[in-house]
């Protein structure tokens, strides 16, 4: 490693704001993963079978990126290809460009529209690790518009002129005596460190852009080749306010970011909110197939590096689904945080952690090869990754000298030409001794040995800077006894598995989960998750729902109600119904199609305004009937297979982007009450 990447490392770990937060991002983020998987007893099995369909999709690329334009075009959607980052920015300048300037004067007393050229546009970003890594905002500010990041911890950072520390939580390394410093004084408002102060701040700040912005980008999580869906997944609801409220939509896609089918998403959705964020399914899951009346959309399936990265031995972190889970298990990222993972020439990694080090020398060179030293190889990463990618292998190779720029592995003896030559000999007598059992096990206690004299000693001895050892840790003692004794000290053919308790068989490399039991109750199961999340569940019968409406829309002293065609239909009288957007309007109803009783999750279709309505005003209220039930995902996204677009709403808007603490209420709703109607009994 470099020295500058050395001091950077030594800057990270002397530096105790830093390590305090790492510390509290990791131990949540392991707790309610660790929950969130627990729920779901055939986790591993699902876990294989995503690794299979990525596997497929990679080995197929060119074929499904085909075929998922062809779709995407027949939904009315402009496709454009990027080769590079250049290319890709050149693309959206171009679209921007084209762009009439929205002339929107909001009157709420929480806006402050902000005077513009006619040359320059507003564009509201909402979280894209494909913009971060062709370096879009920067293109956009160098052509005189302005960007906005809208999502709470990117924002934060855009205002500290800084890059993400990690891929789902780009703030990790602030706490909230620098986040209320830094609003007070960008935003003005008085120092405070109460959290939801300052999300409340941000929200209605944001608010403005939204309702103002000419354009809305977003990244993509996943495309369904099947139907030409694109699917974004967030938690606050910038990512469905940047894709339904301006003009103009352009989605920025790395063309690897493909589900083949509806089925296949609802594999990749039961693994990546609990992964991510320990959630079942985050709040908010949109399936974008057409533009809305009025409205351009715009995909840009991005290479940058991705067809060299597939005719590579690095071609299975191409695997990834941006989950961040490999960060969160990795000891290395844990003492370092993302800012500390830079480049030859300084710059920060625009991929942190293990997938970052092999991905960032993967997509963007030479550069960041020196990132995969900093691991230590323990597989905690492969064991989190929910599509099991193999890091470890994939992080030897970097080390190796394996780029993306070099023919696939062969059994000549030219890889590895890049060590260094004390290295190479130090490989070599290695494999001699692995290839002999009983070499190998007389090496491994003149080791334990040898360790065992020099641990006690080596913080006195100071080891040099470059080692690492006596400067930020310990050479650690050995084990008494050896895994290999312990093992062959095992009598019969059976053992105990040390997670599960459970015994199975020796020869059996994994253990065999149960399939997941279905929902036998739909009522209870739905109303138990919802409330689970700060989600209101009023039930009722059909006789009494009018009733029921009425006077909760009279308790809060509601007036007018945002309404789609559903909640026209179940409006009381007495109450002004509105079916244009007004940000002086408090409550939204609307109708869905289907409820999901495992999450607790909202099924709603583009019919008219439901989409609006269900995201502007601060109390979504829904109709769900309780014929409209499913049991899990699969059934659900069936229902919105040939829609226009689709929201899967799952409880009210949330963030924990300010020291990890859990704040209801950013850009979406910050209630949800679903007025639950008992049908069962009719016709």
């Amino acid at each position: 490693m470099t020295t500058n990447f050395r001091t950077r490392i030594r800057q990270s770990i002397d530096n105790p704001s830093l390590q305090a937060a790492l510390d509290a991002n990791t131990e949540r983020r392991l707790k309610v993963r660790a929950a969130a998987f627990a729920s779901l007893p055939d986790g591993e099995t699902r876990r294989q079978r995503a690794h299979a369909v990525r596997a497929d999709v990679i080995e197929r690329l060119d074929e499904y990126a085909a075929q998922f334009s062809e779709r995407l075009m027949e939904n009315g959607v402009v496709v454009h290809r990027a080769s590079d980052a250049t290319e890709a920015n050149r693309i959206v300048l171009e679209i921007v460009e084209s762009t009439q300037v929205d002339t929107y004067t909001g009157t709420h007393e929480n806006i402050r529209v902000h005077p513009r050229s006619s040359a320059s546009r507003l564009i509201a970003k909402s979280k894209s690790m494909v913009s971060e890594e062709v370096g879009l905002n920067h293109a956009l500010e160098a052509a005189g518009h302005r960007v906005v990041e809208t999502d709470l911890g990117e924002y934060i950072i855009q205002l500290r002129h800084e890059r993400p520390a990690h891929i789902i939580t780009p703030a990790v390394h602030l706490n909230r005596r620098q986040v209320g410093e830094l609003f007070h004084e960008k935003l003005g408002i008085p120092y405070t460190e109460d959290i939801p102060i300052l999300t409340d701040t941000a929200r209605k700040v944001l608010r403005e852009v939204f309702l103002t912005a000419d354009i809305g980008v977003s990244g993509v999580n996943f495309g369904v080749v099947e139907n030409g869906a694109l699917t974004v997944v967030t938690n606050e609801g910038n990512g469905r306010m940047v894709t339904t409220m301006p003009r103009v939509h352009i989605a920025l896609m790395g063309m690897e970011r493909l589900a083949p089918t509806l089925d296949d998403l609802a594999l990749f959705l039961s693994l990546l909110p609990r992964s991510a964020t320990g959630q079942k399914l985050s709040v908010y899951t949109q399936l974008l197939r057409s533009p809305r009346p009025g409205q351009q959309r715009h995909v840009i399936l991005v290479d940058n590096g991705r067809t060299r990265l597939k005719n590579s031995p690095l071609e299975e972190s191409l695997y990834c689904i941006r989950c961040g889970a490999c960060l969160n298990a990795c000891p290395v990222f844990r003492e370092l945080g993302g800012h500390a993972y830079i480049g030859a020439d300084n710059s920060i990694a625009p991929y942190p952690g293990p997938i970052g080090s092999v991905i960032s020398p993967g997509l963007l060179g030479e550069n960041y090869v020196q990132l995969a030293q900093a691991s230590s190889l323990c597989g905690a990463c492969k064991d989190a990754c929910p599509v099991d990618i193999d890091l470890p292998r994939l992080l030897t190779r970097v080390r190796a000298g394996m780029s993306n720029y070099q023919l696939p592995i062969t059994n000549d003896q030219s890889h590895g030409e890049a060590l260094p030559s004390v290295l190479k000999f130090g490989l070599r007598m290695y494999t001699r001794l692995a290839r002999d059992p009983r070499l190998f096990a007389a090496s491994q206690s003149l080791a334990a040995l040898g360790a065992r004299l020099v641990s006690p000693l080596s913080a006195w001895m100071r080891l040099p800077a470059w080692t690492g050892w006596g400067y930020s840790k310990d050479f650690p003692r050995p084990a008494a006894r050896s895994f290999r004794s312990l093992w062959k000290k095992q009598e019969g053919s059976t053992r105990v598995n040390t997670y599960t308790g459970r015994q199975v068989d020796r020869y059996t490399s994994r253990d065999t989960a149960e399939a997941q039991l279905p929902v036998t109750n739909y009522q209870s199961q739905f109303i138990s998750e919802l409330s689970a999340l700060g989600g209101t569940v009023i039930a009722c019968s059909e006789a009494e729902l009018s009733a029921k409406l009425t006077d909760f829309l009279r308790q809060r002293g509601a007036a007018k109600v945002f309404v789609d065609e559903i909640g026209a239909q179940n409006l009381p009288s007495g109450f002004e119904a509105v079916r244009e957007p007004d940000p002086t309007i408090q409550f939204g109803l609307t109708g869905c199609v289907a409820g999901i009783a495992n999450t607790g999750t909202v099924v709603l279709l583009d019919e008219g305004e439901t989409l609006k309505a269900s995201l502007l005003p601060e109390v979504h209220l829904v109709v769900l009937r309780a014929r409209q039930l499913v049991a899990d995902l699969p059934e659900a996204l069936a229902a919105t297979r040939n829609a226009s677009n689709a929201a899967l709403v799952t409880g009210p808007s949330r963030t924990a982007d300010i020291e990890m603490t859990l704040t209801i209420g950013v850009h979406g709703p910050k209630e949800i009450i679903v007025f639950l109607v008992d049908d069962s009994k009719l016709g």
